[in-house]
């Protein structure tokens, strides 16, 4: 899967859009006809720098097809804006959703772009009136906004913090429930699931805690925490595949060991729950570490 343009070494991703979608995934595209798992996610589901990113390798360990819904700086605005997303990963017998950030999404303080969410469009005057000092023409970014703000003042900040999580929640709930077959949260991240709200700015999933996750156990059918083992963070950017100048990039992502990790977890999860796709669910909620 390698290949050199410009001359840069990286990966083919084979980017594709499903349906009239103008969203990118992971390619190459695949037929959504018949039966399938729909894996939707971040960067980390994408496998940026990853060969085989746990999707892949969770198609070859059940023998069924796994569609790579994974999006680049995702946050859940890509799928509940897009129709054609939806409507694609309705028509799957288990969707796994990686849980992503509260960061990345529009809210009552600001707006991010409909496809690139880890893109700053704009503030509302309810965030300009809480930081009047602030001049929101100079961010991109919201990661980089919301640190600022952060450190400027965390009182005032925790008031963004808590819009951000109570309309994290409720699209949460929404997405559950517009999916149409068995449902798997999956935390695939390198840190665990945090008790506090107030996390480093480094973590993946921005603003979600372990409290947030629990109360959305009774609505899907299984959880599972695929933090990564600290043997597979020891071996830093090992088997990743990028070029020269993207080794910062790479070195904040997880590799192929975390990738492994997670599909071997999954497996048993997935097949069981294509096995019981015949019976009713139960929204039993099943947690397993």
């Amino acid at each position: 899967m390698n290949h050199v343009a410009g001359g840069r070494e990286g990966l083919e991703y084979y980017p594709c859009r499903y349906g009239g979608s103008r969203v990118l995934f992971r390619g190459p595209r695949r037929k959504l006809d018949g039966s399938f798992v729909a894996v939707l996610g971040g960067t980390e589901t994408y496998g940026l720098f990853i060969a085989d990113p746990y999707p892949a390798l969770l198609e070859r360990l059940i023998g069924k097809t796994c569609v790579n819904f994974g999006c680049m700086n995702a946050g859940l605005d890509v799928f509940l804006n897009d129709t054609e997303v939806l409507n694609a990963a309705k028509g799957a017998d288990v969707t796994v959703v990686q849980i992503l950030g509260a960061a990345n999404m529009s809210n009552r303080f600001y707006s991010v772009h409909p496809r690139r969410n880890d893109r700053f469009l704009r503030a509302s005057s309810r965030l300009t009136a809480l930081f009047p000092d602030i001049d929101f023409s100079q961010f991109s970014f919201t990661r980089h906004m919301l640190g600022h703000l952060q450190q400027l003042c965390p009182q005032r900040f925790a008031e963004v913090v808590e819009e951000l999580q109570v309309s994290w929640f409720a699209r949460m709930v929404r997405l559950i429930g517009l999916l149409q077959g068995r449902v798997v949260l999956a935390w695939f991240a390198a840190q665990p699931m945090p008790d506090s709200a107030m996390p480093d700015h480094g973590q993946q999933a921005l603003f979600v805690t372990r409290e947030m996750v629990d109360r959305l156990t009774p609505r899907v059918d299984a959880v599972l925490d695929l933090t990564a083992s600290d043997r597979a963070l020891g071996r830093g950017t090992r088997g990743m595949v990028f070029a020269e100048g993207d080794s910062p990039a790479a070195e904040r992502l997880m590799g192929p060991l975390a990738h492994q990790e997670a599909a071997q977890a999954l497996a048993p999860v997935v097949l069981e729950l294509l096995a019981a796709t015949q019976r009713p669910a139960t929204g039993a909620g099943l947690r397993i570490s």
